[in-house]
């Protein structure tokens, strides 16, 4: 089978989305399938074998001039591609993407409308890409940020186009007005023109049926899976206790709840003797929230126990998981992928979750961890406390988390499940 993807690059950002694309691509083509992983706005960037395509349609700086500059809307061809060099969008996002939704609503608008957009030069010579050169079979849009493409696609190669959902309601709620209505109403018009949906997991499917007005029998759940080459439970190299935090530095993802907790665990149980490590891409926008956090925790019952170790490349972050004796990872919203926590469990790693979103799901299906009341770092203080005290404790959830990802939440299996979605449709 020929399959187009379509990704949406995030500059020099660990994206949870271009992780699970690049995976999934590189297991559809172990089993033996012809997979096209296209980029655009940005080239993506991943912790593995990275087998996208070197070039990069619709690149985030001329549909940036394009919505700002009317000019560039029927400049040619050519001028669009010296900017979409893949050197240069790297370049000009080396301090990190803008990802504020008050300043990108006109943007995000206009992208959706697709043919129609300021960007149509672009979602017309994508299209053409695919009709006269990629001719796939199924063409697979990577977010429904991307449904701009979908009714062009569809006229003009014919395959069936599905669109995976990635937690896009996030970014959607922060557009201010008018852009706010514009866009959901142009999601879930666009809605209209894909084949099937893709959730990885029951919660996200069923929350986003309602959001986009999607009968419930067109959205699909393929968990994620792990490329698991390198995972595995480690026996402690010390008798340190970690809790450890993997996602983005940002207030969204929940590290100053974490601290929080932490600081209440050391003053309400000083004889536990325990650090906290974080690791996860900053931004520049939420550099000033880490460095608050800093000076929180340098002057509080946590100085001297909090280090952020920075982004690691994949070899750092396996050994950083298999280091952990707990891994939390209480987001303020609710989770819709949850890929770290997979990778914690990889490793033998057991958790501490928000009880909401995904994680609920993920818990229950694995028993490999605990969860608290979301937004509130009391009870998670206390979900923490009881697995640093029991080091058995700890063991079983872990070995249970492993299991569970070994057995069902491995990339040859969501790739195979993938694979049985797109027949479904041919």
């Amino acid at each position: 089978m020929r399959i187009a993807y379509i990704a949406a690059g995030a500059a020099g950002m660990y994206c949870g989305s271009c992780l699970h694309d690049n995976t999934l691509a590189r297991a559809l083509m172990d089993l033996g399938h012809d997979v096209l992983l296209v980029p655009t706005y940005t080239p993506i960037r991943t912790d593995e074998v990275d087998v996208s395509q070197p070039r990069v349609f619709v690149g985030g700086i001329s549909s940036y001039l394009q919505q700002k500059m009317p000019l560039f809307r029927y400049t040619p061809r050519w001028v669009d591609r010296l900017f979409d060099q893949p050197w240069l969008l790297k370049l000009a996002t080396r301090g990190g993407p803008s990802v504020d939704p008050a300043k990108l609503g006109d943007m995000t608008v206009s992208m959706l409308r697709g043919e129609s957009g300021n960007q149509r030069k672009g979602v017309v010579e994508l299209v053409d890409w695919l009709v006269d050169v990629a001719k796939p079979d199924v063409v697979h849009l990577s977010n429904s940020m991307l449904l701009g493409f979908a009714k062009l696609i569809a006229e003009r190669c014919g395959p069936p186009v599905v669109c995976s959902l990635s937690g896009e309601d996030i970014f959607l709620e922060k557009l201010t007005p008018p852009y706010y209505q514009q866009a959901r109403d142009l999601i879930r018009e666009r809605a209209g023109d894909v084949a099937a949906f893709v959730s990885l997991n029951e919660y996200y499917a069923n929350f986003m049926s309602e959001y986009l007005a999607v009968a419930p029998e067109r959205m699909h759940v393929v968990p994620h899976g792990l490329d698991l080459a390198g995972h595995g439970p480690a026996e402690p190299q010390s008798d340190d206790l970690i809790v450890g935090y993997l996602a983005r530095i940002c207030h969204d993802k929940g590290l100053h709840l974490l601290i929080e907790a932490c600081e209440h665990l050391a003053e309400t149980a000083p004889e536990l003797h325990f650090k906290i490590q974080a690791v996860g891409y900053l931004g520049k926008s939420d550099q000033p929230y880490l460095a608050d956090l800093e000076r929180r925790i340098a002057n509080g019952p946590l100085a001297g126990r909090f280090e952020y170790l920075g982004e690691l490349d994949r070899d750092g972050k396996l050994a950083f998981l298999k280091s952990l004796s707990v891994f939390s990872l209480p987001t303020v919203y609710a989770e819709s992928k949850g890929l770290p926590v997979l990778e914690a469990w990889a490793n033998g790693v057991p958790v501490v979750l928000p009880d909401h979103g995904s994680f609920s799901e993920m818990v229950a299906d694995t028993s490999g961890g605990m969860l608290h009341v979301p937004h509130d770092p009391v009870d998670l203080a206390g979900r923490l406390a009881e697995l640093l005290v029991d080091a058995d404790l700890r063991k079983e959830l872990g070995t249970r988390g492993h299991a569970a990802v070994v057995d069902r939440y491995h990339a040859k299996k969501m790739a195979e499940t993938t694979l049985e979605l797109y027949r479904s449709l041919l």
